[in-house]
Parts: C-alpha cells; structure tokens; sequence
C-alpha cells in the first residue's frame, strides 16, 4: 500500500547577529549543510523546501508572558 506524509519540522532558532538578513543568512547555511551531508532528508523523506523568516522577538514570545 502507498502511504504518503506530508511532513513539517517546525522551530524556532536564536543569532546574535547584526541583521535578520545575517540571522537567515547563518540559519541557512546550517540548514543547507544538514541536509547536504544527509541525503536521506531528500532520498527517503522527500523533503523539497526549508523555509523561515527572520524577525525580532517580543513580549508575545516570552514563555511565562501572560496570556492576553
């Protein structure tokens, strides 16, 4: 039986970094590297995309802020 999976690896990653450009710029290499030194991400797992966007935290990402 053919069983497909539509998969998402969800995160949430944190740079020092001078820009969110830079932030992306670095999450991307790390990323690109993960999965050119492991082709079973694409091979078995299929996976055609990883995407993210930069941006600045706020009180909304605090883990004991109140809820509102």
């Amino acid at each position: 039986m053919l069983v497909k999976i539509h998969w998402i690896i969800d995160g949430v990653a944190e740079f020092e970094v001078e820009s969110q450009e830079e932030a992306e710029k670095q999450a991307n290499e790390i990323l690109g590297k993960i999965v050119a030194d492991n082709p079973v991400f694409v091979e078995k797992l299929g996976a055609r995309s990883i995407q993210g966007t930069a941006y600045l935290p706020g009180s909304e990402d605090e883990i004991d802020a109140p809820a509102t």
